[in-house]
């Protein structure tokens, strides 16, 4: 497999996993939190929620990097 291919796969990959890991998260607070209706603003991830909050970074990261990697790297 040619790096180009590779880093194509990969940005597919990730983008797909990273939007999906996104759309797994629980909204953290209503829109009536910002305006001061809700006292739970500042909350900690634990369990299940932290872990998809620290995979959806990795996967993003994966992603900005392979996409800066096809900029660096021709496609054939």
């Amino acid at each position: 497999m040619q790096l180009g291919t590779f880093l194509q796969t990969t940005t597919l990959i990730s983008a797909v996993l990273a939007i999906l890991l996104i759309l797994l998260q629980q909204r953290g607070a209503s829109l009536g939190a910002g305006f001061g209706s809700s006292g739970e603003l500042y909350t900690t991830r634990r369990g299940l929620e932290k872990s998809l909050f620290v995979a959806t970074i990795v996967f993003v990261v994966i992603f900005v990097a392979s996409i800066f990697g096809l900029l660096l790297v021709p496609v054939e």
